[in-house]
Order: C-alpha cells, then sequence, then structure tokens
C-alpha cells in the first residue's frame, strides 16, 4: 500500500516518531494531529474499497477514521513495524465491524456474519481470477470451508437487507407487502371462547342463566329483566354479579 506523495509519507512517519517520543501534554496532541491528516489518505483509500455496500461513504469514512486514530494511538516506532502494515488491518478490521454491527436488519451469530464478508470477499477476488461468477464448489474451495457451510453463510445474507412492509406488490400499488401479513384472527378467540363458555354455563342454575341470556344476548336493561322475572333491579345485578363470578372462575380453571 503506498500512500499518496513521498512527502505525506514522510511527514507522517515523522510526526508519528516526535509523537512516540513526547510526553503527554499540548505537542503530543499537536503532533497526533498532524499525523491524522498526513495518514488520512490511507484511510479514505481504504473506505472506497467498501463503496456500493449499501453504506453511506460519509459513514465509511468515519469508521475508517476511526480506525487509523486507534492505530496511530497504539503504533510504537520502536518495534521496526512500518506504519501502513501496522495500520491497514487495523482500519479494515474496524471497517468489517461496522458492516456487522450496524448493517445487518435481522440479528444473525457472528460466525454467520464473518462467513458471509469472506464469501463475499472471496466471490470478487474469484471473479477476477476465473473470468466468471464463482460456484459454490468455488468458494468453499477458496475458503478451505465445506460447500454446505458457504451455502449456510449465503443463507444468512438473507438478514443484510430488509424489505420495508411498504412495497407495493401490485401494478396499481393498492397493495403493500404488509398487507399481505397474516394477524390474529380474533374470530377464533371468540371460536374458543364459546367452546369453553357452554361447560361454564351448564354449573349455573335455570334462572342464573335466563337472566344472563337476557343480559347479554337479549340486550335488556336490568330493570327489564327484574320486571320479567319478578324480583327487584338490585337483586337482579347481584345475581348476574354472582353467576358471572362463577364463569369467571370455571374458566379460569379449564
Amino acid at each position: 500500500m503506498t500512500i499518496t506523495t513521498t512527502r505525506v509519507t514522510r511527514t507522517g512517519l515523522e510526526a508519528l516518531r516526535e509523537m512516540a517520543a513526547a510526553p503527554p501534554g499540548p505537542r503530543r496532541a499537536r503532533l497526533r494531529d498532524e499525523a491524522i491528516r498526513a495518514w488520512l489518505p490511507l484511510a479514505q483509500h481504504l473506505a472506497r474499497r467498501y463503496s456500493g455496500r449499501g453504506e453511506p461513504d460519509d459513514d465509511l469514512l468515519q469508521t475508517a477514521t476511526v480506525g487509523l486514530i486507534k492505530a496511530i494511538d497504539r503504533f510504537d516506532p520502536e518495534r521496526g513495524v512500518e506504519f501502513a502494515g501496522f495500520a491497514i488491518p487495523t482500519v479494515l478490521g474496524e471497517i468489517r465491524r461496522h458492516f456487522r454491527d450496524r448493517t445487518w436488519s435481522v440479528r444473525v451469530p457472528r460466525r454467520l456474519q464473518e462467513l458471509r464478508l469472506s464469501i463475499t470477499e472471496a466471490g470478487n477476488a474469484l471473479t477476477q481470477s476465473l473470468g466468471r461468477s464463482p460456484t459454490v464448489a468455488d468458494i468453499a474451495a477458496h475458503l478451505s470451508v465445506t460447500e454446505e457451510e458457504v451455502l449456510e453463510g449465503l443463507e444468512g445474507a438473507r438478514a443484510y437487507s430488509a424489505t420495508s412492509l411498504s412495497t407495493p406488490v401490485t401494478e396499481d400499488g393498492a397493495t403493500s407487502l404488509g398487507d399481505l401479513l397474516g394477524a390474529d384472527d380474533h374470530d377464533l378467540e371468540l371460536a374458543e371462547l364459546r367452546i369453553a363458555l357452554g361447560p361454564a354455563m351448564a354449573t349455573l342454575d335455570e334462572r342464573e342463566r335466563t337472566i344472563l341470556s337476557l343480559r347479554f344476548f337479549g340486550n335488556l336493561t336490568q330493570s327489564e329483566i327484574a320486571g320479567r322475572i319478578g324480583v327487584s333491579q338490585m337483586h337482579i345485578s347481584r345475581l348476574i354479579t354472582r353467576a358471572l363470578g362463577k364463569l369467571r372462575a370455571q374458566l379460569t380453571a379449564g
């Protein structure tokens, strides 16, 4: 990996060496800023490699810059390692972590996320070397994994993006994807309730069943029921309360 100009590389290396030797303070902070500016083209170059994969370019550059800063803060010139060789894996790791953590619509195991990224990179490399789209067997051999693992990774990649529920599915746009999704059927819930209510009603005496039928199926008021039964409205209220308590107990016990 080469930087755009020799001057930038030399200035960046000088800033890194001086920064490593400087004690904490304003001068060290200034040298750190100089090193970041000098090596920023490296972060920009690596971020562009991941452009067009569904993430905004600005977000990718910001993520790559974070990786660059981490590399600058951790770099030790005394180890004799070139900074570019040290920084590139750090920046790429930060970008890949960004894709793993930010762009998956459905959470999938980390192993499948990493496998999906490896499959994508292998597919790009094999397409160039083979001159055609690689097969599952090609990718499996390239990654030293089984074809089943490649298929599993491709299946997990479906969680990488989601389709909006408002997406039209008819030409006139009158029906959206969300309209086709199933929903709770309240009629089924009522049917289950009616099935359970039959045995519970059988535990009531005849007068209690009559009063509940007149109240909830005949839609009569308590005063109207009292006139038919020949008791007070207050007594009807107590009978309804008692009958409903019996039904509740039966349904809860069931």
